[in-house]
């Protein structure tokens, strides 16, 4: 697995490539959750369009991110999400909590215009 980030403003951009899965989550945890916990990232977009398997601890990973950004009133967002992995994220709910879309710069978009809930 590959992760590269950059920071907007408080948002955090997460790009992921390779296999979310129980050998990769302590990778995606050292590289994401020590950068939202920092004060000053409010937001995690999460572009998953490189992602090819996510598994139960993928799954875990990411809505732990989100709890813990929801307590600062901050969100996380998908982007890019290939048919396999979208399928997984709706068959286990992440879709009715978590906004999904095509482009990072649409997710930017709704930030900065305060469109997301």
């Amino acid at each position: 697995m590959d992760i590269s980030t950059d920071l907007v403003g408080n948002v955090l951009i997460a790009r992921i490539r390779g296999e979310l899965d129980i050998s990769t989550v302590p990778l995606f945890k050292k590289r994401i959750v020590s950068k939202t916990e920092d004060g000053n990232v409010k937001n995690l977009v999460l572009n998953l369009k490189g992602v090819t398997f996510i598994d139960s601890s993928g799954l875990g990973a990411i809505l732990g991110r989100y709890r813990s950004l929801q307590k600062k009133d901050g969100r996380v967002l998908l982007v890019g999400l290939v048919p396999q992995v979208k399928k997984i994220l709706t068959m286990a709910g992440v879709l009715t909590v978590m906004n999904e879309y095509k482009s990072e710069e649409s997710a930017l978009r709704d930030i900065h215009e305060g469109r997301i809930a």
